[in-house]
This record gives C-alpha cells, sequence and structure tokens, in this order.
C-alpha cells in the first residue's frame, strides 16, 4: 500500500503540474506551433476513433501515444508495429510494447518515425543542389499504476525534426487518469499531451510552442449491445479553434452584396469533439468508424468537404496475431491507409521453451 501511495500522489501532482500549465500555454492550432507530427494518430485504432481518444482501453499498446493512462495487463508483453501511407511520400512507423515490472508498475516504450521522402533543394539561381531528406521521430517511456477504479500514467519524450542535416530537440510530456467502472463497459480518460519545450530550435528561428493539447472523453458499451460508443472533447485548454480565412470570397445574399464568413458558436463547438462507433461482431473482429469535425473543417476544399474528417476500419485477429487497418480521408483529395499488427511476445517466447 506504501508503494501505490507514493507513486499515486507523485502521479496526481504530476497531472496537477499539466494542467497547472494551461493558462500560459495556451496556444492556436493550425501551422503556430513546432512539432505538429505529435498530433498525429500512432495506430490504426485511434485513427479509426476519429483520430482522438483517451478512453478506449483494451489490448492495443498504441493506445499509450493516446493516454498513458490506458496502459493496462491485457497489453502487458505485447508487440505492435503500425505504418501509415500519407499523401505522395510521406509515411509513418510505429513501435510500442508494454511490460509489467510487477515492483516498479507496467511500462510501455514507444517509438514513432516519420518520413516525408526525399525532395529536390535548388540556388537562388534556380539551379538544382540535388535532394535532402526531411524526418521526424520520437522516443518515450511510459509508465502507469492503478488505484482502485483509477489508474494514473505519465509519459517522457524526446522529439527530434531534422530539414537537410539540421536538427531541432524538444522534450516532451503526457499525463493521464483513466476511471474504468468496476462492473460495467463503461470508462473515461482524461488527458494532457505535448506539453514541453523546445530545447534547440532549427538555426536562424526562434523557439516556438508545442501543440499542447488537453482531451477528456467516455467510451461505453450498453449491456445487450454490439457497439461500443466514444466521445471525446479534445483542444479544452482553449475555446476558439476556428480558423477564417481572409482571402476567402463570401457568397452573394439576395441583394447581391458578398457576405465573407464569420464565426459561429455551434461549428465552434463542434470542432472540438470526435465521436466514434465500434461494432462488436465477437471476440476476432470488429468494424470501426469514427468522424473529427474539426478535421472536415479544416481540411475540406472551397466547393465540397467529400468525406473529410471520416473514418473507417476493423481489427481481425487469426490465431496469435492481430491486424487493425483503417482508412481515413484527408480531404476530397486525399486519404491515408493505416496498418498495426500485434502480438504477444511472452506468448511466443513460452512456447519456445
Amino acid at each position: 500500500m506504501k508503494h501505490f501511495s507514493a507513486r499515486g500522489a507523485a502521479g496526481f501532482c504530476l497531472l496537477l503540474g499539466v494542467m497547472g500549465l494551461l493558462p500560459a500555454r495556451a496556444q492556436q492550432i493550425g501551422g503556430r506551433t513546432v512539432f505538429p507530427f505529435l498530433d498525429l494518430p500512432a495506430g490504426a485504432q485511434q485513427a479509426a476513433l476519429g483520430g482522438t481518444n483517451v478512453s478506449a482501453r483494451n489490448d492495443d499498446p498504441t493506445m499509450l501515444f493516446a493516454n498513458p493512462a490506458l496502459l493496462n495487463p491485457e497489453m502487458d508483453g505485447r508487440l505492435a508495429l503500425s505504418y501509415v501511407a500519407y499523401v505522395a511520400d510521406i509515411k509513418q512507423s510505429t513501435a510500442a510494447y508494454v511490460f509489467n515490472t510487477q515492483k516498479a508498475g507496467r511500462f510501455g516504450i514507444g517509438l514513432t518515425y516519420l518520413n516525408y521522402g526525399q525532395l529536390e533543394s535548388y540556388d537562388a539561381a534556380g539551379n538544382s543542389l540535388g535532394t535532402f531528406g526531411v524526418n521526424e521521430y520520437t522516443v518515450g517511456v511510459s509508465d502507469s499504476y492503478t488505484k482502485g477504479k483509477f489508474t494514473f500514467g505519465a509519459t517522457t519524450k524526446l522529439a527530434v525534426s531534422s530539414i537537410a542535416g539540421s536538427r531541432s530537440l524538444a522534450g516532451v510530456a503526457d499525463a493521464g487518469v483513466v476511471f474504468k467502472h468496476p462492473t460495467q463497459d463503461f470508462t473515461v480518460g482524461l488527458a494532457a499531451k505535448n506539453a514541453g519545450y523546445q530545447f534547440s530550435p532549427y538555426p536562424g528561428t526562434d523557439r516556438g510552442p508545442l501543440p499542447l493539447d488537453v482531451e477528456l472523453g467516455a467510451t461505453i458499451k450498453p449491456e445487450h449491445m454490439p457497439l461500443r460508443l466514444s466521445l471525446t472533447a479534445h483542444h479544452l485548454q482553449q475555446w476558439d479553434i476556428q480558423y477564417l480565412d481572409p482571402n476567402q470570397r463570401g457568397q452573394p445574399d439576395a441583394n447581391n452584396v458578398v457576405k465573407k464568413p464569420t464565426k459561429s458558436f455551434g461549428d465552434n463547438l463542434a470542432r472540438h469533439f470526435t465521436a466514434s462507433a465500434t461494432l462488436v461482431l465477437g471476440q476476432n473482429f470488429n468494424l470501426r468508424v469514427g468522424y473529427n469535425h474539426l478535421q472536415r473543417r479544416e481540411l475540406r476544399l472551397d466547393n465540397t468537404s467529400g468525406s473529410a474528417g471520416l473514418s473507417f476500419g476493423f481489427m481481425l485477429k487469426i490465431s496469435t496475431f492481430q491486424l487493425d487497418y483503417t482508412h481515413a480521408t484527408l480531404q476530397a483529395a486525399g486519404s491515408s491507409e493505416y496498418f498495426t499488427l500485434a502480438r504477444n511476445l511472452d506468448s511466443l517466447f513460452k512456447k519456445k521453451e
């Protein structure tokens, strides 16, 4: 009990400390932060659930990127490898592994690598200088502990961004808590993510804020229904997350007077939420669908939104392997495909023995 009490106090203080930074660190979104790739979903499940979810508690190790408090016994000994192909040559790879030390607690190790491919370089006169690479990655360690109905978790990460040999470094921290109902399939999660400091900016640039995000969500599976529903509120540290393009032409009214778009309470409120549903067709097969209104509004084209903000996926277990797949629409002009493969390594080694 002393072990859990000390760790509980430390974790709770850490969470309060991160939350206490919010008023001073409130930020705009959409290109006003450094290391924006920290907001990208790390695995297929998170992408299928609208890209943002802090309460889906299951055996997927990549969910430690969504909320470190989601670490749980079902993840012990599991390794997950994830791959996503974005537009053009942009690719992202992720690895996550969870293990339980019994005495020191449950730990997770996560690595995400984003490669933008090779880009052409030119001098001031337009002469080709060959190609250069652009990539970004994070490596982090998560720790969680459970006290009664609550699980507390924290992650520390090193984030690195590299362009043509120049690098920028940042220290990043996530903290979260998850409440799990003792008898019902109901969880509530709270997480403060991407709080940190840019140690070294790119040469000739100033330090910038990281994409801080505070998220609160709930997941429930009603009894006798094959549906698991999630609703997540994000960017709680900042109310106004609407962006209006100053160059956007308005629509003429009945008097042929052009009125430019204005911000609305309803649209701004909706941008703070993602919603998702999982159709549970058994222990070995699930179907998922998610909707992200902020993504839909920010990635729409001038004349259509298409299916931007929508994501579809499934989970399939074959023998000892689990495959998660998601198709997420970025905008009418492009989409991304997520693949996550997971297996329990403990059972693999036991069989060999």
